[in-house]
């Protein structure tokens, strides 16, 4: 009996340690996933990722490598300048709204959504896909921890 406590006592610690180890926040998913390098280097150079790390729940619109990318050149090298920072985090703000926001909440809908910039995100659920702005969600409902990640095809700007 006392060889199972004490089995347990040690094992029961590993394991839990072991999930927390496994937990991964809205940051630690984007990394993961290895597609979001330019999203994260931005999300650094703002400050955001203590935010990120938070407890949320936020639901991030998160563009791919590829969806920077097709920005006109030099736009990413300019926003992650110093000095372009305040414009940076309108811009990466404007990707995240607050709460928790499931595809399966738009399906069949248009609605209007507000980011922490403080813009408004149009959501329409209505054809045969999800779009955010005019940007389409090429895949839904990424789990984190403290929310969810909806990878987009574009960077959506805030109007000036």
């Amino acid at each position: 009996m006392r060889k199972v406590l004490l089995a347990t006592a040690v094992a029961v610690p590993a394991m839990l340690a072991a999930q927390a180890v496994l937990a991964k926040d809205i940051v630690d998913t984007a990394v993961a996933a290895g597609s979001f390098n330019t999203l994260v280097a931005a999300v650094q150079a703002a400050g955001l990722v203590e935010t990120l790390k938070g407890p949320g729940p936020f639901t991030v619109f998160a563009p791919t490598d590829e969806a920077f990318a097709a920005l006109p050149a030099g736009t990413v090298d300019e926003l992650l300048k110093p000095e372009n920072k305040d414009q940076l985090v309108a811009i990466l703000t404007y990707h995240v709204v607050p709460g928790k926001v499931m595809a399966s909440d738009a399906a069949g809908k248009t609605a209007e959504l507000t980011t922490v910039q403080g813009g408004t995100l149009a959501v329409d659920g209505t054809g045969t896909g999800v779009t955010v702005q005019g940007a389409s969600v090429t895949m839904a409902d990424v789990a984190a921890d403290n929310g969810v990640i909806h990878v987009i095809d574009k960077v959506i700007l805030p109007s000036s």
